[in-house]
């Protein structure tokens, strides 16, 4: 049974992992029997972007296909900056991670002969997504991994506290400050460990139109930064093509594998648009697609995505999720094309850890999508995420394993008041747009530069902790994205149209420099002025 926030020891020489998501549940029970605390701010199995994801897991596991092939494609996708023996590995330990999630339950699709049943996604030039039911793979791994997690009795589970700081002394882990996840005025939680692996997910929700849930608001990005970690790739997001328009935030996702399937794009007027923006059409990379349904959607034409032909009455049973999400909106599938919008979805970008996991700071660990590993370059290969999170979740575990953790030699002090304040909802709401108008699908100078000085202004004057936070990281992905002056993959600078050779590296940033790029923008308009008044 999971403890209560009241039961929670201050000082433990347990691991400490910090995500109820996919990452932090396979690393918990590759850690396994040494004891770990598990802290996840919303109930197990809920609040993470993991349980949401439709299309499946990458795996070179059918017949013709191979982790070198797989490997290509992720290196094809990524725009130059993915690093190829960091992709490589990852599709060779990529068969063996998938016989561990079917040891813990996970019931994957066969086929007629009992092996596992593959799909095909956009950018892969085989057939090598292992599904759940079509579109229901990861809550379904979510679900079996939550359930072994509350098997294991090395395993205590503390549910509804949420990490709003990490504690350091001499450049390592001392522990975590956290706080009741429903209370913002409670007092905070301090824990001493000289262990924390952080999967606390990505930054969706920074963005106005998301299909990631409220979690996934970049706090664990945010607190390491803060504590002086090195962030990589924070300008890289990548935004879904097929967000379903339904009135919901988050907006519930139309699944890739609909296109693997058939389906088609289509304007207002019924006409197909991708065929003349890339030779694989609907299956172009997913920056390109949905740079092609903004542009619809921009030109006033609107977007849809059309599955009545390639499924029709399929539909149900093949994709049971997309089509509950669509039944919910009013529409039929089978019958009518879907309204789409490009939404964020997923980060590239991170905390930077090496192959090991292991971050800037001793003690800290990444796994999942707070972490930027170096596979997913500019632009993610559909379904190399979660294969991303359980390669790493257990290399994580096996590099703990090998080591001795010196018990926490005090109780580290909180770093902000015990006061809080619950965050301003409005505040919020105009981070969220920022986010969307000026650092989203299509960027430019002026308006990142807008953004970065909001930013920088927030994160130093915000009232609440969670705000504070979502500011770091909007200012993280901001400033970064204002210094990279070229187009490339995911990130698309109307200015700067085109990828420029001298951009072709990966990028290394700490919050001090997004805060001096910030701080240097803010002084270019006073000594504009200034020189005016002279001449």
């Amino acid at each position: 049974m999971p403890n209560t926030i009241h039961d929670l020891t201050r000082t433990t020489d347990d691991i400490v992992i910090v995500g109820g998501g996919l990452a932090g549940l396979f690393c918990a029970l590759k850690l396994a029997p040494r004891p770990v605390t598990l802290i996840s701010a919303a109930p197990l199995g809920q609040g993470a972007s993991s349980a949401w994801a439709q299309g499946g897991i990458a795996a070179a596991v059918g017949e013709g296909d191979s982790p070198e092939a797989h490997a290509a494609d992720t290196v094809a996708v990524g725009a130059g900056l993915v690093d190829e023996a960091v992709a490589l590995g990852i599709a060779r330990e990529a068969a063996p991670r998938i016989h561990d999630l079917l040891s813990y339950g996970v019931p994957f699709d066969r086929d007629l002969e009992g092996r596992l049943a593959v799909g095909r996604e956009a950018a892969h030039s085989a057939r090598r997504i292992v599904q759940v039911r079509g579109d229901m793979a990861g809550a379904a791994i979510i679900a079996a991994l939550s359930e072994a997690v509350r098997r294991t009795p090395s395993i205590r589970l503390i549910e509804g506290l949420v990490a709003e700081a990490l504690l350091t002394e001499d450049g390592a882990v001392t522990g975590l400050q956290l706080r009741d996840a429903g209370n913002a005025m409670a007092r905070p939680v301090i824990i001493a460990s000289r262990a924390v692996v952080l999967a606390t997910g990505g930054i969706g929700h920074l963005y106005a139109v998301t299909t990631n849930p409220a979690e996934a608001s970049g706090s664990g990005l945010a607190i390491a930064a803060r504590a002086g970690a090195v962030i990589a790739d924070p300008e890289f997001v990548q935004f879904h093509p097929t967000a379903i328009i339904a009135g919901r935030d988050p907006a519930p996702l139309a699944t890739e594998a609909l296109r693997g399937e058939g389906a088609v794009l289509i304007n207002g007027k019924g006409e197909r648009f991708m065929a003349a923006r890339h030779s694989l059409a609907e299956l172009a990379p997913r920056d390109i697609v949905a740079r092609g349904v903004f542009a619809e959607i921009a030109a006033g034409r609107g977007a849809f995505l059309d599955a009545r032909e390639a499924l029709g009455p399929r539909f149900a049973k093949k994709f049971p999720t997309v089509h509950a999400s669509c039944i919910a909106a009013g529409l039929d599938p089978a019958r009518q094309p879907i309204p789409i919008a490009p939404a964020a979805h997923y980060h590239m970008g991170g905390i930077a850890v090496d192959t090991h996991g292991r971050t800037s700071i001793d003690g800290l660990w990444a796994g999942g999508e707070v972490s930027s590993t170096g596979a997913h370059g500019a632009n993610r290969l559909a379904s190399n995420s979660l294969l991303e999170a359980v390669v790493y979740a257990a290399r994580i575990a096996e590099d703990i394993a090998g080591r001795a953790i010196p018990s926490p030699a005090h109780l580290p002090e909180a770093l902000v008041t015990p006061r809080n304040a619950a965050i301003d909802t409005r505040t919020e709401t105009k981070l969220r747009a920022m986010m969307s108008a000026n650092v989203g699908v299509i960027r430019d100078s002026d308006g990142l530069a807008q953004a970065v000085q909001h930013f920088a202004a927030l994160e130093s004057d915000a009232g609440s902790v969670a705000l504070r936070n979502m500011a770091t990281t909007a200012l993280l992905v901001a400033a970064s994205a204002f210094t990279r002056h070229e187009s490339r993959g995911a990130h698309f600078r109307s200015d700067h149209p085109t990828e420029a050779p001298a951009f072709a590296e990966r990028t290394m940033t700490t919050l001090t420099a997004a805060r001096e790029i910030a701080e240097a923008l803010t002084e270019q308009p006073a000594r504009r002025t200034a020189q005016a008044m002279i001449a």
